[in-house]
């Protein structure tokens, strides 16, 4: 699951949607925000025995991920968000 926080559902995005999607047991969370017109990317991953998300990486210049699948994405080659 990934969202996109904007201005507007930041509090949302930030608290309540992750609550939830863990009581849905969606096992992968991204949160993708805008810092200074650049995409950082927010990455969680369930904790089965809490219910709730861990968060695992800060991803500012590149999303290199192996879980839940290879991934590895440029954030800096995006233009805008």
């Amino acid at each position: 699951m990934a969202e996109v926080a904007s201005p507007e559902s930041r509090t949302r995005d930030r608290q309540r949607k992750p609550q939830l999607y863990a009581r849905a047991d969606i096992p992968h969370f991204w949160r993708i925000e805008n810092q200074s017109g650049k995409a950082v990317v927010y990455v969680y991953e369930l904790d089965p025995a809490t219910r709730s998300y861990a968060l695992t990486g800060i991803h500012h210049d590149r999303l290199k991920l192996t879980i839940p699948f290879d991934l590895d994405i440029d954030l800096e080659a995006i233009d805008r968000i």
